[in-house]
């Protein structure tokens, strides 16, 4: 079973359309959602938490509809926000007691033993935690109460690399249980590119691809040419590019290609930042 599906999803704000969204994340995966500011990554997630109400199309949540039971549906999903809402006269210790009555399948002994992984203080208000602090403290909450699918916007954001590596990983191991599955919005596609099965872009409300990291790699190379050289090819073969005043970084396809060209690999934020230059 799919631990997310939506279909046709759309939802109007003056300015801005979240327009026709399609997506799929099967059971057992990472998918990484990535996008400029504005793009509508913290729409789409509010609307699958049902935050906010979509003007049309339809959110299934492990075959269930969003809409209808959506309290029983919230015991399985972990969530980390780019603000972790919680009262700053908090401890964590103080937090530990409201989560138990909140959520049916509360692990008091797994809290413990992530504050103490994640090199937390159980008895400082939350108000004199640093922003890497915040967010570490939102990963522990939703990685407590053994949720089948997290949803996570920015929830690296804030954190030092060496810890930012470590909740990657966290949330690695998290999916090798085939019934768990991941949605993750971040501006640090490096940590998207490490751990996620799927890459998903959207740009101005719109879905440009949504596809299997390893195949959109393998799809796309960067080809570094003149002008003159770039007009000699196919307009199917260039999915964007940008000028220098060194001559062209083009996006191509690989098949379309001729295989003596010298193309390299490219990475995820490479391919993104091309799309969306070709797309404006």
């Amino acid at each position: 079973m799919d631990a997310l599906d939506i279909r046709n999803l759309t939802k109007h704000y003056p300015g801005f359309t979240l327009d026709n969204l399609n997506l799929t994340l099967p059971s057992g995966c990472i998918m990484g959602l990535i996008g400029e500011n504005g793009a509508g990554k913290s729409t789409t997630i509010k609307l699958i938490l049902d935050m906010i109400r979509k003007d049309s199309g339809s959110i299934r949540i492990w075959g269930k509809d969003n809409a209808e039971g959506i309290r029983d549906i919230k015991q399985d999903i972990g969530v980390v926000l780019d603000e972790v809402g919680l009262p700053g006269c908090l401890t964590a210790t103080q937090v530990e007691h409201i989560m138990r009555h909140t959520f049916k399948n509360w692990d008091a002994p797994l809290y413990a033993s992530t504050l103490k992984q994640l090199s937390l203080p159980e008895n400082k208000p939350f108000n004199t935690f640093s922003r890497g602090m915040k967010m570490k403290l939102g990963v522990a909450i939703a990685l407590s109460h053994h949720p089948r699918l997290l949803i996570l916007d920015e929830a690296t954001s804030g954190l030092d690399p060496v810890v930012r590596d470590e909740v990657v990983e966290m949330f690695s191991e998290f999916t090798r249980d085939e019934n768990h599955a991941v949605l993750m919005s971040s501006h640090i596609v490096s940590d998207l590119e490490k751990i996620c099965d799927y890459i998903a872009f959207l740009h101005k409300g719109k879905l440009l691809l949504c596809e299997e990291k390893d195949e959109l790699l393998a799809q796309y190379a960067l080809l570094s040419c003149s002008e003159a050289q770039l007009s000699q090819l196919s307009p199917a073969a260039v999915a964007g590019k940008r000028v220098t005043p060194y001559g062209v970084e083009a996006l191509v396809r690989r098949e379309i290609v001729s295989t003596g060209m010298p193309v390299r690999p490219v990475s995820l934020e490479e391919l993104f930042i091309l799309m969306v230059k070709e797309e404006i």
